[in-house]
């Protein structure tokens, strides 16, 4: 799709039906210029942006279904599969250069630091795994976390390392201690089943309560709701280049966009006031409150800003 503000200049510009089964995870390349796409198929296409021409194929690439996969270079790809084996990839070689099955569950997500050699990688065992891509090897597993691990991101210049879970709290990892969390967050919220980075130190992060919240890393602060998909679990969050817009995706059939402008200019400091516990969340946005169509979003928010959004505080 090209996507835009503007009413009525939203427009499909391909599709594919190239998979055999459900489409599990998609990523630009670095470049821009590919598509890749995993599924349910155990199969890898990597398909031309601009008109959609399916470019390279691996047709049985993982012995189990796809769940993600992770772009590193403008060559070099990483995928995970629903029995806890990853794979990178090289596209000049048509080969896997990295094999290994360090996890006992689903991969759920993968993050690479700036230099392309470190990758992580997330899964429903409760374990965050760390592998060398230069040296293609294994390095180590973090101890389990309660319940699956659903998503990564590197934060503060990429000495910080956050987890969410789908028990609904965010661990966080020094990049040099990755055998044990450095610090946990609990969100009141149902699961963080997906998050990502949209500045040093502010994450969003979606929810199975539909609510997608902005929260501080330390300090710890939920700072309120972006948006939501009224009741419906979030699937997936990505944030647009020049990190204004945020995109959500959840089971009610929508991509929404979101505003997240504001929150690059937000300063959390280590003081806390005293909240009242289980107070309403506060709204980022006069979108924020409501599916986001309502017109009068806005007046309900001087009322009482974050009512619909659930109970939720830090």
């Amino acid at each position: 799709y090209s996507y835009s503000c503007t009413e009525g200049e939203n427009r499909q510009l391909w599709s594919s039906g190239h998979h055999l089964k459900s489409c599990r995870d998609v990523a630009f390349s670095q470049d821009g210029q590919k598509l890749f796409t995993v599924s349910k198929d155990k199969s890898i296409h990597v398909l031309t942006v601009e008109e959609g021409r399916l470019e390279t194929r691996f047709p049985k690439a993982h012995g189990s279904a796809l769940n993600c996969v992770l772009p590193i270079d403008n060559h070099v790809f990483a995928t995970g599969d629903d029995n806890g084996a990853l794979k990178v990839w090289d596209l000049r070689k048509g080969d896997a250069i990295l094999e290994a099955r360090q996890q006992e569950e689903y991969i759920s997500a993968m993050a690479v630091d700036g230099n392309g050699k470190i990758l992580l990688t997330t899964s429903g065992d409760g374990t965050l795994g760390v592998f060398n891509v230069k040296r293609r090897r294994f390095d180590l597993l973090s101890e389990p976390q309660n319940g699956d691990l659903t998503s990564v991101v590197l934060l503060k210049r990429g000495k910080k390392v956050a987890c969410g879970s789908s028990e609904g709290t965010i661990y966080l990892f020094n990049w040099d201690g990755f055998g044990a969390a450095s610090d946990r967050f609990a969100l009141r919220a149902e699961s963080v089943d997906c998050m990502v980075a949209v500045t040093d130190s502010i994450v969003c992060v979606g929810s199975l309560d539909g609510v997608i919240r902005a929260v501080n890393v330390l300090p710890n602060r939920v700072l309120g709701s972006v948006g939501q998909h009224l009741g419906e679990p979030i699937e997936q969050l990505a944030v647009a280049p020049g990190r204004q817009l945020l995109a959500s995706c959840a089971h009610d059939q929508k991509v929404k966009f979101w505003d997240v402008s504001s929150l690059a200019g937000m300063v959390v400091d280590d003081y806390r006031k005293k909240k009242k516990k289980g107070g309403p969340l506060r709204a980022l946005s006069g979108k924020a409150v409501g599916s986001g169509e309502d017109f009068f979003a806005d007046l309900r928010d001087e009322e009482g800003p974050g009512e619909a959004a659930g109970s939720d505080s830090d």
